[in-house]
């Protein structure tokens, strides 16, 4: 890692787990001015509306949570309690500031979530499941920790839903009976006011409940 300021093309060049905690400690205090605000990044929020419209309620974690900026849009719509996880305690601390998660939760979603099985009534993520990141290799984690009947939001960068076999991921989930209700609806990542190469880029929300 250098000392230039982290930017979109350098998380989805992201290799390795510890790559993701270097890049993330460099970019934590300044990632919801220079991106979220400065590329319009609007997935936080509508990967919150959908859970909401969807009829999820609390308690909810917010995998991959970051800064918090999905937390903050739930907590905006009424949701609560809310508990998040990521794998930068930098990127939590930021979220920690909002005031709005009721425990952090330092953690490596492909390694699993220290939490009972059964934790939570909606579990939500948004910008996790992108290039550079994390696949549907830790769907089974997200799922464990979800209460049966349990409603789901994850976002999923749609590119990155075609490369990294999503589709067939979630059939297999389907027909094994692990979740009921799905759902897939597009998005647009950004607003209008973004300038990034990738502000045309489209992400899939994937809604469903734990069956």
């Amino acid at each position: 890692m250098t000392d230039e300021q982290p930017d979109l093309a350098a998380a989805y060049d992201l290799a390795s787990p510890d790559q993701s905690r270097r890049l993330y400690a460099q970019w934590a205090a300044s990632y919801d001015d220079s991106f979220a605000t400065k590329e319009s990044y609007h997935l936080p929020f509508q990967t919150a509306q959908a859970f909401v419209a969807a009829g999820g309620h609390g308690p909810v974690l917010d995998a991959g949570a970051g800064t918090g900026l999905c937390g903050q849009a739930l907590s905006d719509l009424g949701i609560s309690p809310l508990e998040a996880t990521d794998i930068s305690p930098e990127m939590l601390a930021q979220a920690a500031q909002k005031d709005i998660y009721r425990d952090l939760i330092e953690a490596d979603l492909l390694q699993g979530i220290p939490v009972p099985p059964g934790s939570y009534r909606g579990v939500v993520s948004s910008g996790t499941f992108t290039h550079g990141h994390i696949g549907p290799e830790a769907l089974p984690a997200l799922l464990r920790v979800g209460a049966h009947g349990a409603q789901y939001a994850l976002s999923i960068n749609a590119k990155f839903y075609h490369k990294s076999g999503f589709a067939s991921a979630f059939t297999r989930l389907i027909d094994g009976g692990w979740i009921s209700d799905f759902t897939l609806l597009e998005v647009p990542i950004y607003g209008e006011a973004a300038r990034d190469e990738h502000r045309g880029d489209k992400a899939f929300i994937a809604l469903f409940k734990k069956a």
